[in-house]
C-alpha cells in the first residue's frame, strides 16, 4: 500500500461505479434529494440483490451501495433505470451534483429551481465542470448548508435568493434569474482556469482570481446542522457513521417518502416521530453523533488502518467531534474537524483543528493505546 493515496479527481455514480475493497460503490443521486416508498423499496431491494445489503449515505445527500461486482452491475443499473433514478449517460450523472436541503416545502422554490438547474445543467452547451464540483439550493428560511462540501450556493439572502461561493460576497438574483446566473459562474470558474486548481474547486480558484465586482451582497449567518428529531417536515434519523443494512431502508420507506441529507440523516416526511427501528440514531445526545469515519480497511484500497471500531470506542469519552480517517484524502469529513485521527503507515496522527491531511500534533499513535488511554486525544504537547 502506497503511503500517499491516490486522488481520482472525481465521486462515484450509478453509471461510472469506483472499485474499493468489498466490490463496487454505486452511488445514486435522488431527483432533489427525495426518494419515493416505492423508490426507496426498490434501492433495498437492488441492495439485497445485486450488491452486499449495505447503504450508505454520503456527506453529498446521496445513497450508495456496496458490494457490487462487474458482473451483477448491469442488472443492477436496469434495476435503478426502471426507478427513473439513472441519468441519461455518466457525463449527466456527474453533472448533476446538487444538494437540496431537507426542509423545503410545496410553497418555496427549492424543488422548481432544482429542476431547472439539472437540466440547465444536462444541456449540450452546459460548462464541462470536474467530476467533484457540486451545486447547492439552501433555500430555506436561515441557510443551512453553509458547510457542505460544494463550489456554488444558490442561498437565502436579506432580501432575496444570493448566488455565492465560499467567498463572504454574493450576487443578488431572482427565482426566474438564479439558474442562469449559476450556470454563468460555473461557465466564469472554467474559463479562468478551475478546472486545473486544486482538483477541480472554487475555492482553490479563489485564492488566485477574485470574483467579478458585481458579488457585492453580504450573507446571512447559517445555522448549525440539526440534530435527530422532529421537525415540520417529518422526523430527522441519523445512523451509525451513516451507514445502514437493506432492511432498514425498506422499514422506513413504508412510513413515507424520505429526504437524503447531507448530514447521513434522512427525514421521514410527515413522520410526527422517530420510528422503533434497530439501527437508528433518534437522540441529539447520542455520543455516535460526536464521531465521523470512513470505511476505512479493509473495505477501502487505500486505507492504511480500520476505522470504525476505533471511533465507536472512543464516542463515549469525547467532548468534541472526532474525524478518524483510513488516508489523507478524509472522504467521510473533507472539512477540519476539532480533532482528527490520521491512518498512517505507522500507526494514527492526531491532529487538532484541522483536516486529515493537516500537521499532527502527535504520530505513531497504536489504536489500541487510543482506547485503553482516550485521554492522549486532549493531552496535547
Amino acid at each position: 500500500m502506497n503511503a500517499s493515496p491516490i486522488i481520482q479527481g472525481w465521486c462515484p455514480g450509478a453509471l461510472r461505479p469506483m472499485q474499493s475493497g468489498d466490490g463496487l460503490v454505486v452511488r445514486v443521486r435522488p431527483r432533489a434529494g427525495r426518494l419515493t416508498p416505492d423508490q426507496a423499496r426498490g434501492i433495498a431491494r437492488l441492495a439485497r440483490l445485486h450488491g452486499n445489503g449495505l447503504i450508505d449515505l454520503s456527506n453529498r445527500a446521496n445513497v450508495q451501495l456496496r458490494g457490487v461486482t462487474p458482473a451483477s452491475h448491469p442488472a443492477l443499473i436496469e434495476g435503478l433505470r426502471a426507478l427513473d433514478l439513472i441519468d441519461r449517460d455518466a457525463a449527466d450523472e456527474a453533472r448533476r451534483n446538487i444538494i437540496v436541503p431537507p426542509f423545503w416545502t410545496e410553497a418555496d422554490a427549492t424543488q422548481p429551481l432544482a429542476d431547472a438547474l439539472a437540466q440547465a445543467l444536462a444541456a449540450a452547451d452546459a460548462p464541462q465542470l470536474p467530476g467533484k464540483f457540486g451545486f447547492v439550493l439552501d433555500t430555506a428560511a436561515t441557510p443551512c448548508l453553509r458547510d457542505v462540501s460544494a463550489d456554488i450556493w444558490l442561498e437565502t439572502g436579506p432580501d432575496g435568493l444570493l448566488l455565492a461561493t465560499q467567498a463572504d460576497r454574493a450576487l443578488r438574483v431572482t427565482p426566474q434569474t438564479a439558474v442562469a446566473e449559476a450556470i454563468a459562474l460555473a461557465r466564469w470558474f472554467v474559463e479562468n482556469g478551475g478546472v486545473n486548481a486544486g482538483r477541480g474547486r472554487m475555492a482553490a480558484l479563489l485564492q488566485r482570481v477574485p470574483l467579478p465586482d458585481r458579488f457585492d451582497a453580504p450573507r446571512i449567518p447559517a445555522t448549525a446542522p440539526p440534530s435527530p428529531g422532529t421537525v415540520a417536515q417529518g422526523a430527522l434519523v441519523g445512523f451509525e457513521f451513516g451507514q445502514m443494512q437493506a432492511e432498514t431502508l425498506a422499514a422506513l420507506a413504508d412510513l413515507g417518502p424520505l429526504r437524503v441529507t447531507p448530514w447521513r440523516m434522512l427525514l421521514i416526511e410527515g413522520a410526527g416521530a422517530a420510528p422503533d427501528l434497530p439501527g437508528l440514531i433518534t437522540r441529539a445526545d447520542d455520543p455516535m453523533l460526536r464521531v465521523v469515519a470512513c470505511t476505512g480497511a479493509p473495505g477501502c484500497l487505500q486505507a492504511h488502518g480500520e476505522t470504525r471500531n476505533l471511533a465507536r470506542a472512543l464516542a463515549p469519552h469525547l467532548r468534541e467531534t472526532l474525524h478518524v480517517s483510513g488516508c489523507t484524502k478524509g472522504c467521510a469529513h473533507p472539512g477540519p474537524a476539532a480533532l482528527t485521527l490520521t491512518a498512517t503507515p505507522t500507526g494514527f496522527a492526531l491532529i487538532r483543528n484541522g483536516t486529515a491531511s493537516g500537521t499532527p500534533i502527535r504520530d505513531g499513535l497504536s489504536a489500541a493505546d487510543l482506547i485503553a488511554s482516550p485521554s492522549i486525544l486532549t493531552e496535547f504537547p
